[in-house]
This record gives C-alpha cells, structure tokens and sequence, in this order.
C-alpha cells in the first residue's frame, strides 16, 4: 500500500458499498485491482474463491494474475477467477448447459464459422455482393444478442425489408446453432444472462459464489455484459468497476461508454474514486490531451497531471503526400535513435487504418529499420488454413461438430442448410454427433436420397484417410486427403486473382510442412491427434507473437495501441477525413473520434509528433487535404510546426544536426 498515491489507497480499501474508480490513462489502474484482491483477502478474509476479476483481453487477465502472485500466497489465492467476460460467461453456461439447451462438448463458433454457416443458411455464393449481404446480417445478429434482443423480439422491432430479412436469418441461425450443439461468441454473454434472469436457482447459485466482483475497463462493456454485472451483484453491490469514459472508443462493436453513468442511476450510493495522477507521460504531453478531450461531453470531469516534468514541445510537421510523410518518418525515427542512443523498439507510429503502414513499411525496409506490424493477421485466420484444419481436426476427431460443419461443404458436395438441418435434429435425436449419424441406416427415412448418399460417401472417404493415418502414415493420409479433394483447385477457383490463388496454395503446403516438421522434431507426440492439437492452440501462438521483446520499431492502428506506451510515438495521417474519419464526419459523431485521438496522445512518454500530407491520393486522384481539428484544439503555445509552410530556423536545424554527428560518434565508439 505504501507504493499507492492517496487516491489509489482510498480506492483499494473502499469496500462499503459499490465504487466506481475513473482511472485516466496511464494511472496504475491495474496496481488498484490488485491490490484490492490483496486487501479483499488479507482485510476482509472474503475466500479467494468468492472473488472474480473480469476483463477484455487474455493479455490483461494474465498480467493481473501474475501480479497477484506476487501480492497473495498461491495457497491463499486458490479458487480466484481472474478471467475474461467471456470465459466467465463459459464458466456460467457449463454450470448448468441443459438450461441452456445445450449438451455437453458443445462447439463455440468464431466469427468466420458463424458466417460460413450464415452462408449456407442463406444459400448465398462467394460473390462480393453475396458476402456482403451476410455480413450485414451477421453484424445485426451480433448487434442484438449484444442487446439482449431476442430473435422474436427483432422480428417485431424490424423496420425495413433488410431488418426483418435478419431478424428471419437470425431465428434460423440460433436454431441451426442448437441443433448442432454449438454457440457462437456473442452466445457467451447473452445465454449465461438469459440463464440468470430465468431461473433463480442458478443466479443464487452464482451470487454465492461471486462475492466480490471486480472489472477493468468499464467503459468498453456493452448492454449484455452490463446486465451480467448487475445480475451478479445485485443486491448488495459488493463491486468495484474501473473505467475511463475518455478512453471508450470500442462504440464499432457495442461498447456503451453511457455504462458508467448508468451506475449512478443503478446505484444511487455510488462512491466514485478519481485517479488523476499519470505515471506515463510529461505534462505537455497530458496538456495537450486534457485540451483535445475537454472539446467532449462529460458526466465526470478530470484532468490528468504528471510529476514527469513538462517535456519538450510537441512537433506537427505537414509534408507534400503520402509519400513525403512515410518517408520523414522513416528518416527521423533513424536520426532520433542516432541522436538520442535509443532502441528501435522505443518509438511507435500510429495511424487510423491499416493502409497508412504499407507506404511506411517500404520506408523502413529500404532504410534497413526492423519493424513489427502489431494486430496484423494471423497466419491461422486465413479462410484456407482454416478449413484445412478443420479437416485434419475431424480426421482426428470425429466428434468436432464445429469442424464438421466448416468443411462438409468445402469443396462444395451439393449439401444443402436444409439437409444439415434435419441431419442436425436426428443427431440430436440419437444423441450423437454429427459426423456419427451420415451413415446411420435410418437417415434415409429423414432426408432425401441423394443427400443421404453424400453424406454417406464423405463419412466413408474420411474413416478411410482416419484408417491410414493411425497405420503411421499421418502425413500421407493428410497429403492424399488434399490431393483428393483437388483442394488446390477448388482455392485457386475461388480466388479474386490468380496471384491471391497462388499465395492461398503456398498457406496450405506450409500448414503441412509445419505439421511434418512438428512430427519429425517431437519424439514423444509424433501421432497426428497430438500434433493438430498442439497447431490448435491458435491463442497460445498469438500469446507468444503479442510478447515478442525483440528491438522493432511498432506500427499499430490506434485502436490496437490502447493499453500501451512508448517512449516516442509518431501519429500520422492527422488529417480531417482520416483522423476524424469522413464517415464520423458524415454521421455527426466526433466524440468517438476525439477519444481516439486522446488515446493516441496518451501513448506517448517522452516525445510526441504528429504528421499530415498536404495532398493524398484518393481513388486514382491527388486532391488537397486539411489538418485535423485536432491539431487545433491542442494549446498552440506547446506545438513546434515543422515542414511545409513551417518558418525555418537555421539554428535549429544545425543543432539537430550536430546532435546527430555527436550521436552516431557514441555509436560508433560503442
């Protein structure tokens, strides 16, 4: 407790009643949680194991843990749930899966399995204009399962031809879900409240067990996720909730910042705890931060503060193009590590889209600077690696249902929604999976003839390649079974270009080369079952990219960079219509945009730039552009303008050189 400031203290050892800490960026919120569980325990004597912690990302509830580790005895701690909304929702949903209508190994469908079986449901092809139409649907259904709308309830509230053709599809996809025993994300928050609300039994059950109830980032919690909070601690309100209005700018996908005032309402004793004192940035930096964001509505007013010092001026440089702008940064990120002794991994540059890093990125490799993408795209996410997985997890696996539905129809076998459906209900019926039940004698007397033959002739193709591979011929089982299904044409054919085609191929064979190579390299697990299993783990690998150290300069979206600090960050493309964004523009909704922009100031620590090209191209044509409002809405008295219109100063210009000479001199010494 001695390392806490005053605010942090009074925040830890607050435990009459419901509290709310507004925690700005940078303000050790997460020391707060923690030691707050320490004092729960020690203070209190609340059982470890009546107390959760709930938060967004793996990431974070794993920092939390081991911090705690640190605080509490391991014996002390045991039974602590320290999770995320999610994986406490499955915690819920496995306590108690009949009421949920679900039977045990049930499968939990991620976005492009949802959107697969959409597809089918929908029967709509692979075209721009089909895929289209299913994501608007898949994005609705989200949408409402986010605000507890159920299916009959979104059929009534539909307006419009397209609502009511989702609220439709959203009733087939629930169905078609529970036929095949499985839930998609979205089902991990929705079904545990509609299981607490509907019976009693269960949410007494889980108020015993949750005694004490602690969550991080408040503000990113959507309607679902708010009523499973209060569900959980009502009535006594035995809860700290941690959140920054300031830094809500998840609104894209159902996050409700108006949460943290809806406490006061819900809770009329609320105590509210402010934690103003910044651990991160110099005081120019917060400055400016605390201008840009006073420009915004608020229910709670605060302003960040710093002991760091003030800091050096805040540069805005304007550049001719995209192309002028990625190359200046490149150049001053090369000269600031020369002139300062800096690592690589110091300096970040952040931007509002993914497109702005690719001219950048040219940059950095032609001047030889090692740079990490974060955020980008998983090698397991591709749409082919994908279904080639689901393959191998079926071939060891039979009772992946989640796996047998992505692939019964890769390639394409003239399996219709209407066939998986009935196939669904009478593996429901036999109390078997799915892939159990396509040789079942009796399903001709529920499907039709030919589609009971298909499936009849896939289950005996794949207990073929099954029956090869347990002979120790794992990888030529796995090799025919691509021959064979001439998947390499059926992805060059569905493929926008042949060039995409051949890269889509490339994916395939280095999934199987890393499958050999794993075998070849493990002398206890080389069976199939084994080695799929470890390639399964997609989440530990994205873990293991997330905490790469390696000395990189970062490039991240704004969004991706919520939650961390450097030292010197670049922001860039800091131009109306990019940062705020047109269709924020457009749709009058700055605020959101505002708070991005906060975020991205509040990133950096020591030194913080933000460029703009004069003109940029946009669709094949170079037209003019404006610097953000942003730019104007920070005190101008700390922003030193450089570039293009910028007054020169030739003093300043030799001492950054003679700074860079003395640089590269230590450099060179060492």
């Amino acid at each position: 407790m001695n390392n806490l400031n005053p605010r942090q203290q009074e925040a830890v050892m607050y435990t009459q009643g419901p509290l709310l800490v507004l925690a700005g960026a940078g303000s050790g919120k997460t020391s707060v949680i923690t030691r707050k569980i320490a004092w729960l325990i020690e203070h209190h004597q609340i059982s470890a194991r009546h107390i959760a912690a709930v938060t967004f990302t793996n990431k974070a509830a794993r920092e939390m843990k081991e911090r705690i580790g640190t605080l509490v005895s391991r014996s002390a701690s045991r039974g602590l749930i320290v999770s995320t909304f999610h994986n406490l929702g499955l915690r819920i949903l496995k306590s108690d899966l009949a009421l949920c209508g679900l039977r045990s190994g049930f499968s939990i469908l991620d976005q492009a399995d949802g959107r697969e079986l959409l597809k089918e449901l929908l029967h709509q092809g692979d075209s721009e204009r089909d895929l289209d139409a299913v994501d608007f649907i898949l994005h609705r259904i989200s949408s409402w399962k986010n605000d507890l709308v159920s299916p009959e309830q979104a059929l009534s509230l539909a307006q419009t031809d397209d609502e009511q053709r989702a609220a439709i599809s959203y009733s087939r996809y629930n169905r078609m879900l529970r036929a095949c025993n499985a839930v998609d994300f979205d089902d991990l928050i929705f079904l545990p409240v509609t299981l607490l609300r509907d019976h009693p039994s269960a949410l007494e059950k889980w108020r015993n067990r949750i005694r004490y109830l602690l969550v991080d980032e408040y503000q990113d919690t959507n309607s679902a996720q708010y009523e499973l909070v209060r569900l959980l601690v009502e009535p006594l309100g035995r809860f700290t909730v941690v959140g920054d209005d300031d830094q809500s700018i998840y609104a894209w996908r159902g996050a409700r910042p108006e949460n943290l005032a809806q406490l006061q309402q819900d809770w009329p004793h609320l105590n509210i705890v402010k934690l103003e004192q910044n651990y991160r940035s110099s005081g120019r930096i917060l400055k400016a931060a605390n201008a840009v964001i006073a420009n915004n509505p608020h229910v709670f007013e605060k302003t960040l503060w710093s002991d760091y010092g003030y800091g050096e001026p805040i540069r805005v440089v304007a550049l001719a193009d995209e192309e002028a702008e990625t190359e200046w940064i490149a150049t001053d990120i090369f000269h600031q590590r020369l002139q300062r002794g800096l690592r690589w991994k110091d300096f970040a540059v952040l931007y509002r889209g993914n497109f702005q890093s690719r001219a950048l990125e040219t940059k950095l490799q032609t001047m030889q600077i090692p740079y990490k993408v974060s955020g980008g795209r998983s090698f397991f996410s591709h749409t082919e690696v994908k279904d080639l997985m689901c393959y191998l997890r079926l071939l060891v696996n039979p009772d992946d249902d989640n796996a047998f539905l992505r692939i019964i129809n890769t390639p394409r076998r003239e399996i219709g929604s209407a066939t998986l459906e009935k196939l669904a209900g009478w593996a429901a019926k036999r109390g078997q999976g799915l892939y159990h039940v396509c040789d079942d004698m009796a399903l001709d007397s529920v499907l039709p003839a030919r589609g009971a033959e298909r499936l009849r002739e896939f289950k005996q193709w794949m207990d073929q390649k099954r029956e090869l591979s347990q002979r120790d011929h794992s990888t030529q089982a796995v090799r025919e079974l691509i021959s064979e299904l001439n998947y390499e044409g059926w992805v060059r054919q569905n493929a926008s270009s042949p060039r995409i085609g051949d890269r889509r191929v490339e994916n395939v064979w280095t999934l199987v080369g890393s499958l050999e190579r794993m075998m070849e390299r493990d002398e206890e697990d080389r069976d199939l079952a084994s080695t799929i299993a470890r390639l399964v783990l997609i989440d530990m690998l994205e873990q293991q990219d997330n905490e790469d150290d390696t000395d990189r300069v970062q490039l991240l979206t704004l969004h991706a960079a919520k939650g961390l600090e450097y030292p010197h960050v670049y922001l860039m493309g800091i131009e109306e219509e990019l940062l705020p964004h047109r269709a924020s523009i457009e749709d009058d909704n700055i605020v959101e945009e505002r708070r991005l922009m906060y975020v991205g100031i509040t990133r950096a620590k020591a030194n913080l730039t933000l460029t703009h090209a004069l003109t940029r191209k946009q669709f094949g044509e170079r037209v003019g552009t404006v610097p953000s409002r942003f730019i104007e809405e920070m005190p101008q008295d700390d922003l030193q303008f450089h570039g293009e219109g910028a007054v020169h100063d030739p003093d300043q210009a030799d001492a950054i050189a003679q700074n860079s000479l003395a640089g590269l001199r230590a450099l060179l010494g060492d």
